[in-house]
């Protein structure tokens, strides 16, 4: 596995634990098909919620582009597309109606700074 996939991967879990930590449910992780992928998908109450996850490492002097910067509007738009194709795919097939919460696409921004703990941001609705 690349540095650049390990990277990412640990990323994903610190996220996936955040968002467990914060009562959502994880409901499927790194879903591909051949318009792209998606992070997580996870149930918030009644809402449906896929979250896209950036992790950054800070660099010397605190440097680095942050995570949130990195979900442009071309990166929005297929999130929407590849969000609904997983609801269908997945949520209709096997539940028939769509979630009365709606569905929400989230950011979670996990910063790697070189010494500590990881620092999480959780961004609601941003696509």
């Amino acid at each position: 596995m690349s540095a650049r996939r390990a990277l990412g991967r640990y990323g994903e879990d610190v996220a996936a634990r955040r968002l467990r930590q914060s009562g959502m449910v994880v409901l499927e992780r790194n879903w591909r098909c051949t318009d792209g992928e998606l992070d997580i998908v996870a149930r918030d109450r009644d809402a449906l919620v896929i979250c896209e996850v950036k992790t950054r490492r800070t660099g010397r002097g605190g440097a680095f582009e942050h995570p949130m910067s990195a979900v442009t509007p071309a990166k929005s738009a297929r999130l929407r597309r590849l969000a609904s194709r997983w609801l269908t795919e997945r949520w209709l097939a096997r539940y028939g109606q769509p979630p009365r919460g709606g569905v929400r696409i989230d950011l979670v921004g996990v910063l790697l700074p070189e010494r500590g703990a990881p620092l999480v941001q959780h961004a609601r609705g941003v696509a």
